[in-house]
C-alpha cells in the first residue's frame, strides 16, 4: 500500500517582498526607551597559543581574508562588514569568542544592564582609562564590549 504524499501547503506562507520588508523593518529597533543597543563593528576571537598560528593561516591562507594589521599579540583580518580579531593568548586552554555591542548611552546602558541582572566583566581585559566603554557577560558566559558611539 502506498503511503499519501505530504502536502507541503501546510508549511508554506504566502510571503511578499512587502511583508517580508515589513517583518525586518518592525524587528530592526529591538526596544524604544532606554539605551539602544546594536551588533558592533568588531568580533574577537581569543586564540590558546597552541592553536594561534594554525588559526591565523586558516583565515590569512585558507580561507584568503584580507589582513588589516598584524603586530605580536594578535592580527586583524577584514571579515565581510566587521573586523575579525585574533588574539594569541596563551593562559586559554580553548578559544573564546568575544563580541562588540554599540549604543548611544554607555552610561544609560550600564544602568540598564545592571538592573536586568547582566554581569559587568570589567576584569576580562584593561581599557584605556578615557575609553567609553565596559565588559559584560551573556547568560552563557559570552563577552560583549558595550561602547559608545564615539569609540566606534
Amino acid at each position: 500500500m502506498k503511503k499519501p504524499r505530504r502536502s507541503l501547503k501546510r508549511f508554506s506562507r504566502n510571503f511578499s517582498p512587502e511583508s517580508i520588508r515589513g517583518d525586518q523593518d518592525r524587528n530592526m529597533v529591538a526596544k524604544l526607551d532606554g539605551p539602544q543597543f546594536s551588533g558592533g563593528a568588531n568580533i574577537a576571537i581569543k586564540c590558546p597559543s597552541h592553536t594561534y598560528e594554525q588559526t591565523v593561516s586558516f583565515y590569512r591562507d585558507t580561507l584568503g581574508l584580507p589582513l588589516i594589521e598584524e603586530e605580536a599579540g594578535g592580527c586583524i583580518f577584514q571579515f565581510g562588514p566587521v573586523r575579525l580579531w585574533i588574539d594569541n593568548v596563551p593562559y586559554l586552554s580553548q578559544p573564546d569568542i568575544w563580541l562588540e555591542v554599540e549604543t548611544n548611552d554607555t552610561e544609560a546602558a550600564a544602568s540598564f544592564l545592571k538592573v536586568h541582572g547582566v554581569p559587568r566583566r570589567d576584569e576580562v581585559e584593561q581599557l584605556r582609562e578615557d575609553f567609553d566603554g565596559f565588559f559584560v557577560s551573556a547568560p552563557n558566559g559570552v563577552v560583549h564590549l558595550v561602547v559608545g558611539q564615539e569609540e566606534t
